[in-house]
């Protein structure tokens, strides 16, 4: 097989010259009863977070002998990699060329865990259990919304499900665990714990009581927000809401007033990282394949962020009143 780099025009005399045939253009052939070569597919993927691909070679991973792929190149923040591909570690957002049999690179893909770009039609899971899953998944949530079921009970019941139902292989589920979001988790709630009860949240409340007494209650809420929006950029979403929940509370009381527009500011806050690479997977997810830069967050982000700032306070404070 000869990976050739040239314009069309190039190519198609380079055919014409040498005889050669486009390996697209293989269709099956049969030798002794036996099939010997399948219409071969070519096409873009991205390397993800779970991917088995970060942080391992080609070579370590044999994938021409184990799943039938070939990688034909490799593109890393918008420039394509010039060294030997078998040498080169990927990592997230790596952007691989890939060429395999059209029958099987659908399950290798989704065994490596990368997304397709270029073959929009291909899909990556169970497509006829979509429905199945979206039921599980609405029970739970209606078990949630019903107050028949704690969250964590419901949802946790609903994965199982999946499972069971064979929407998920056990390797799947256990794969979507992500383990170093729970120990944040499990870090973050002794620490927010602490603020609490050593009267640093009292501390930071008091210090925007003092702001608050000289600006409405629409600008707290609003320096709140802003603030939980700040960090949730640096730090995961769930431990920004854990530290800033306290308080939210302290504040809420030093004002006298319900806790619930300012635990939603700070809610709405901790869900909208949209100033940096680094606050959610999904923007260091699209940062390679995109060519983006660390300063295009803040350019798109900064006026996205802005918005949802005045239309979210104005909401609140409509819903849920002082």
């Amino acid at each position: 097989m000869l990976v050739v780099e040239a314009d069309s025009e190039s190519i198609q005399q380079f055919i014409a010259l040498t005889g050669l045939e486009l390996a697209e253009s293989v269709t099956l052939k049969e030798e002794g009863g036996k099939q010997t070569a399948g219409e071969i597919d070519t096409l873009e993927a991205v390397v993800t977070p779970e991917s088995l691909l970060v942080g391992r070679t080609a070579t370590s991973l044999s994938l021409r002998k184990r799943y039938g792929i070939n990688v034909l190149a490799v593109a890393r923040q918008g420039q394509r990699l010039r060294e030997r591909l078998g040498k080169i570690r990927f990592i997230v957002g790596d952007i691989l060329l890939v060429q395999g049999r059209e029958e099987t690179l659908q399950a290798a893909l989704a065994e490596l865990g990368c997304l397709p770009l270029a073959e929009r039609g291909l899909r990556i899971g169970k497509p006829r259990k979509i429905l199945l899953a979206l039921s599980i998944f609405g029970v739970a949530l209606a078990l949630v919304a019903l107050n028949l079921l704690p969250a964590a009970t419901a949802l946790l019941g609903g994965a199982v499900a999946m499972v069971i139902t064979g929407i998920l292989s056990p390797r799947e589920a256990y794969k979507s665990i992500d383990l170093s979001i729970i120990v944040l988790l499990a870090a973050m709630i002794p620490i927010g714990m602490a603020l609490e009860t050593t009267g640093g949240a009292q501390l930071i409340a008091d210090w925007l009581l003092n702001v608050a007494h000289s600006a409405p209650p629409s600008g707290t809420l609003a320096l709140l927000l802003v603030a939980t929006m700040l960090l949730s950029n640096v730090v995961n979403n769930a431990a920004a809401a854990i530290l800033v929940a306290p308080i939210a509370i302290n504040l809420a009381r030093g004002m006298g007033a319900s806790a619930d527009p300012f635990l939603m500011a700070v809610a709405i806050g901790a869900s909208c990282a949209f100033l940096t690479p680094i606050g959610h997977q999904s923007n260091t997810l699209v940062l390679a394949p995109g060519g983006y830069k660390f300063g295009d967050y803040w350019r798109m982000g900064l006026p996205l962020s802005v918005l949802v700032v005045a239309t979210a306070v104005t909401l609140i404070m409509w819903v849920w009143p002082f």
